[in-house]
């Protein structure tokens, strides 16, 4: 296990409604928060009817990120995880920020499914209200999307993300600012339609309590508290009157509300829409609401990666074990690979995270066989390109299943030229360095496979094997010779010795 006494992380959540930068302190075992930014970018509102996000809204989310890119530049790369999450799930164009946002903070950015979302802010909140034997429903209310989870300890048990949020059902229902009683009530039959599909199994696993998190809740929370309409958390009774108040006010400006502030105002109906219909549709009499979120989960999941306690390995080994991977030969095939990786790696600069996603891919280059022989690369990649994979962005397991459908027959040249220029290398040297350990293992021998040597340079590998073995394995001569023109192809020379 790694030892991190003393270190900083950072957590950036690129909202819908609002981004959000924390920053950690983990001293002996404990997380101190010591600095926490937030800019309400709002960039949902920035997506067409097309979804591409506009100029105007890439620009103000680049705005901030670089507010916040001063602070990164003081903390090792590795300490600092930057997320996006609905808005970004959505835009068509949303690779062209992330490009434009990577060059400008020099970090990756990921982007997160909903259950993954909704399992890092499980995660946040259960940090904050531990339990390990209370099975805790957790609701959390964003910008584009909303996420209901259920789980005890750390762990979920079933979480479901709906692509609602605050931002764009106020857009959908109260666009031009007026709040009525019939667009209250088609706003939360709206939110009881996309939760209709999960009421049943909810109510039939159960709960002992309930938390809120984010900042729709937390200022409904807060606005209930400052009226005197309940004294802890949000009741229905305090929401119901919230509901009412709103209703009279008839148009968000009128909104006359202590705790409520001008710019949470346009999209604060559609988060109490929301929040309606989940107490109708669960029955909720009381709610509590949690300091944690999505940014305190990465925080944890990042400590967790500097102690070896990578959720994405149990994922991968989990997703082994589903699908039946012969683990005899994935075992060989890693070993391989990492042998091969270690004389590769200084050469080709590639990083530890580069080393984790060509061992995810050795251990699970097999999985299509679960579905045919024939084509099972293709397969493999297609599971691996759909799965929920819990701790994994959507980047990784597009990266994971692109090495899977590479490592054999003929190399997929299109889709590595798709990629942007920044991952297209260290992808197509991965994909490479797994062809090779893929190939030295074909045969599925019990006898070990040589510790080959391997040299590496932008354009060519020279591989060299102990004297004769090459030729006491004639099908391997042959299978590595076969290799070696798929290479030419890609523009790499490949010279066995």
């Amino acid at each position: 296990m790694n030892s991190i006494l003393s270190e900083t992380f950072i957590a950036i959540d690129l909202g819908s409604n609002s981004f959000h930068m924390v920053v950690a302190k983990y001293e002996e075992g404990h997380i101190q928060i010591i600095d926490r930014i937030k800019d309400m970018v709002r960039i949902a509102s920035g997506l067409d009817k097309a979804n591409n996000l506009s100029e105007e809204a890439m620009q103000r989310a680049l705005q901030c990120l670089e507010r916040f890119g001063q602070r990164l530049r003081e903390v090792p790369r590795t300490n600092v995880k930057i997320v996006g999450t609905n808005t970004f799930r959505q835009a068509r164009n949303g690779h062209q920020f992330i490009s434009r946002a990577r060059k400008a903070l020099g970090q990756h950015i990921e982007i997160i499914s909903g259950q993954e979302e909704a399992r890092l802010v499980f995660l946040g909140v259960a940090h904050t209200f531990y339990s390990a034997t209370e099975k805790r429903l957790v609701i959390d209310i964003g910008g584009g999307s909303t996420e209901c989870i259920i789980g005890t300890g750390f762990q979920p048990e079933v979480a479901e993300s709906f692509y609602m949020g605050c931002v764009n059902t106020s857009q959908r229902f109260f666009a031009d600012g007026k709040i009525s009683a019939r667009r209250m009530r088609e706003a939360v039959l709206f939110a009881r339609m996309e939760l209709e599909s999960m009421e049943a199994r909810y109510r039939r696993i159960g709960w002992e309590m309930v938390l809120g998190s984010s900042g729709s809740i937390r200022t409904i929370s807060e606005v209930a508290l400052a009226e005197g309409w309940c004294n802890s958390g949000i009741s229905a009774s305090a929401l119901h009157t919230l509901k009412a108040h709103l209703i009279r006010a008839a148009h968000h400006e009128n909104i006359c509300l202590a705790a409520l502030s001008e710019r949470r105002k346009p999209v604060f109906a559609g988060g109490v829409a929301i929040l309606s219909a989940i107490f109708d549709a669960l029955a909720l009499e009381q709610i509590q609401v949690s300091e944690g979120a999505l940014r305190e989960g990465i925080i944890y999941e990042l400590i967790g990666r500097h102690q070896d306690e990578d959720i994405r390995n149990t994922t991968a080994t989990d997703m082994a074990r589903r699908y039946s991977v012969d683990n005899e030969q994935a075992d060989k095939v890693i070993s391989t690979a990492q042998h091969l990786f270690q004389q590769a790696q200084g050469p080709w600069q590639l990083d530890r995270g580069a080393r984790d996603l060509l061992l995810w891919a050795a251990e699970l280059h097999e999985i299509g066989l679960a579905i045919a022989h024939a084509q099972y690369h293709r397969h493999g990649a297609y599971l691996l390109s759909h799965a929920n994979m819990p701790g994994f962005s959507r980047q990784e397991q597009e990266a994971l299943a692109l090495l899977v459908r590479a490592h054999r027959r003929k190399f997929p040249v299109a889709e590595f030229n798709a990629l942007m220029a920044e991952d297209r290398d260290t992808l197509t040297r991965l994909a490479v360095l797994l062809r090779i350990a893929y190939v030295l293992n074909r045969s599925r021998s019990y006898q070990a496979t040589p510790r080959s040597r391997l040299a590496v340079n932008s354009k060519a590998l020279t591989l060299t094997f102990p004297d004769n073995w090459l030729a006491e394995h004639p099908l391997t001569a042959a299978d590595l010779k076969a290799e070696s023109e798929y290479l030419h192809a890609l523009g790499i020379g490949l010279q066995v010795d």
